[in-house]
């Protein structure tokens, strides 16, 4: 879990950030969110995650546009199987393109729009991959096996740094949100930004 979460979880952080950024007013009302659950003069526990609907709801959007496994783990049938009419031998190594899957515009709105909203307002998607319409951690007994950490540190990591701080792009920077395609995905340009604290009590730094 510490290897295959480490990258998975900062890369996910990262483009969930640079989303954000890239549309302020979402940025900021992330920000006020959290200024109500926690206010200005404590820091983000873990106690909170759960008060975080509108940040759970950009986590999930976050891997919607931007699963960090696009073609998720191979599969291998065990049998020969038929599967919407296509024969499929046994043996063979089976990639599902839930990047291609997720940006479907029979399937989502606005596929291509950074919306947490649409998580806000239909509550039937979950990380579960009981629908295959969204299941960026895979589904069935090869789901991925740290949903529960991943939900908890994405959404711990990316509530500390938007509570803890504002954020901007160095002078003359715009934000890419281009992707390097692979096995895991990344940012192709990674995000540069500009920290500043926004909490009252400057001990809450230390």
């Amino acid at each position: 879990m510490v290897v295959g979460g480490s990258d998975s979880s900062s890369n996910t952080i990262e483009f969930a950030m640079a989303e954000l950024m890239n549309q302020p007013d979402l940025l900021k009302k992330a920000q006020q969110e959290l200024e109500a659950v926690i206010g200005k003069d404590n820091i983000v526990e873990e106690s909170h995650i759960h008060k975080l609907p509108y940040l759970q709801a950009v986590m999930k959007e976050t891997l919607r546009l931007h699963p960090i496994l696009p073609l998720l783990v191979p599969h291998c049938p065990s049998e020969t199987c038929t599967l919407g009419g296509y024969t499929i031998p046994k043996g063979s190594q089976i990639f599902i393109n839930v990047w291609a899957t997720q940006r479907d515009p029979s399937i989502w709105e606005n596929p291509l729009k950074f919306d947490p909203e649409r998580f806000l307002n239909d509550s039937k998607w979950d990380f579960s991959g009981s629908d295959f319409n969204y299941f960026p951690f895979g589904s069935g007994r090869r789901i991925c096996a740290g949903i529960g950490m991943a939900e908890r540190m994405v959404v711990y990591s990316l509530a500390t740094l938007l509570h803890s701080f504002n954020w901007e792009l160095p002078r003359g920077v715009k934000i890419d949100l281009s992707e390097k395609f692979g096995i895991v995905m990344k940012k192709k340009i990674p995000l540069v930004a500009i920290a500043t604290p926004r909490l009252n009590d400057p001990s809450l730094y230390e």
